[in-house]
Parts: C-alpha cells; sequence; structure tokens
C-alpha cells in the first residue's frame, strides 16, 4: 500500500499568518523576511498508509538568503529530500507556510504554483533526467519550449547556456556519449533555462567521482555568487561543506539546530 500525503488546511499562529497573508512582506521584524528567498514556518508533513501514519518533517522553521548555497544534511530518512520537495512547491505540506521570493505558494492554486515554479525554479536531479534520443542542446531547448521560448530562439538559448557550463563543444553529443560530470552540467544548463532565481538541488555530486564532483560545485557556487541565485542542495557530501554559505541538519524529520554559518574563502 502507496503511503500518501495527508493534506491539512494550513494554519499559522495569527502573527505567522499575517504576516503570509500581506505577500510575505516584512510585516514583523521577528520573520526578518527581506532578502531572504526562502522562509517556511511551522512546517509539518504526515504520511499515511492504511491506519499508519508516518511524520515525516516536524515543525520545520527555516530561513534561506537570496545568493547563497544552503545546504541539507542528515542521515537517509531524515525528511530532506521531502523538504526539498516542498520548498520547491513539489509537494503541499500538511500545514505550516512556505515563502518564496516574497510569495505564499502554500495559498497558491494548483494553476498558480506552476507558472510560479516553471518561472522561477529550476531542479537539478541525481539522475540527470536527460532524455536518451535528445542532444544535449536538445535537451536544454526543450526546457526552455515548455517556457515559451521556442524555435530558433530557444536553440540560440540553449547554446549559450550549454557555453556558461562549458559544453559548447558538446551540443550535439546524445547523453550516452557524455561522461557522468557533463551529463550532470546539461542539468544545471537546463536548470537555468528560462532565467530561474532559485536552484533546488538533489544530491547533484552523489553519482560523481571527485574531479567532477568538484566542477560541479564550483559552477554552483559561481551561480549563487556572480549572479545572486539561491542555491538549496540535499546532500550526503562532505566534500560540499567548505563551499556552502549554511548548513541545516535534519534527523527523523526535526532540524538539529539553527543553520550553521559557514566560513570560507571563495573558490577561485
Amino acid at each position: 500500500m502507496t503511503a500518501t500525503p495527508i493534506s491539512f488546511q494550513v494554519s499559522l499562529p495569527e502573527s505567522t499568518a499575517k504576516v503570509f497573508s500581506q505577500g510575505c512582506e516584512t510585516t514583523l521584524d521577528a520573520f526578518r523576511t527581506a532578502g531572504k528567498a526562502i522562509v517556511a514556518r511551522g512546517v509539518e508533513m504526515i504520511y499515511q498508509s492504511g491506519s499508519q501514519r508516518f511524520h515525516a518533517l516536524k515543525h520545520i522553521n527555516l530561513e534561506v538568503n537570496k545568493g547563497d548555497i544552503h545546504l541539507l544534511m542528515g542521515p537517509s530518512g531524515s525528511g530532506k529530500t521531502t523538504l526539498l520537495s516542498i520548498l520547491g512547491g513539489i509537494l503541499t505540506p500538511t500545514d505550516g507556510g512556505i515563502c518564496l521570493l516574497g510569495q505564499d505558494i502554500t495559498r497558491m492554486s494548483q494553476s498558480q504554483l506552476s507558472k510560479f515554479r516553471l518561472k522561477n525554479i529550476g531542479f537539478i536531479f541525481q539522475e540527470f533526467n536527460l532524455f536518451p534520443a535528445l542532444t544535449a542542446l536538445e535537451n536544454v531547448a526543450l526546457a526552455l519550449d515548455v517556457k515559451g521560448i521556442k524555435g530558433r530562439a530557444a536553440k540560440r538559448e540553449a547554446m549559450g547556456l550549454l557555453e556558461q557550463v562549458g559544453l559548447a563543444n558538446k551540443a550535439k553529443s546524445l547523453p550516452r556519449d557524455l561522461s557522468g560530470g557533463q551529463k550532470q552540467r546539461v542539468a544545471i544548463a537546463r536548470a537555468l533555462s528560462g532565467n530561474p532565481q532559485i536552484i533546488m538541488a538533489d544530491e547533484p555530486t552523489a553519482a560523481l567521482d571527485s574531479q567532477s564532483g568538484h566542477a560541479v560545485i564550483t559552477l554552483l557556487r559561481q551561480l549563487a555568487k556572480e549572479e545572486n541565485r539561491t542555491v538549496v542542495m540535499v546532500t550526503h557530501d562532505p566534500r560540499i561543506i567548505d563551499v556552502a554559505d549554511r548548513v541545516t541538519y535534519l534527523e527523523d524529520g526535526i532540524l538539529q539546530n539553527n543553520p550553521t554559518a559557514i566560513h570560507h574563502q571563495k573558490l577561485a
């Protein structure tokens, strides 16, 4: 039997609800939403399978600054990917509120949420999820087509994105002819289509060797720091900690501590 999410009406404390109902603006100093790409308040996620309930996330409060790389870390089954999916508008929380770029996505209709997600969020997956029969250029152009950029304009922009990730010379290559690191860079180019301000990445280096993983993380950090994009990343990879701005640890669906600030030098 498949476990299904339980959906309740979102209920927030009155003061919190005031912030979200007014478009997540800074109406209360306590919530400091100015300069935040993401604000989560009281997020709960409960799955049910028959008579069994599983509490995947328990009262998560989280803020992510614009232009930061923010890691979600913890053991398998801790709720990291569930939280990433909720922050990205893929899953609806059982309770709580999510603000992205000043908009309360938990109060959007499915149509509004789909349009918001398409415009503002790019997704990077561990398994790349490239279409095997399409070239690197065609994989990126297809994402642009979905976002309303078609034909020659889509191909021009797709080529520009491949150049940005250092793969212009692989534009005509099929995924089977690319290395793991190259496939992930195509996936990053696809995620950048339409110029989203938030990138959600689920274990982007898990299938890569150390050199390829370092290249991918260096690229993501450049996107965050040079283009002020926000990157939220689920990872088990300790190599990434040195390039992150903050790390949030989850265990058994509970935020273990306040996000830890990471002090480091910028990558060359």
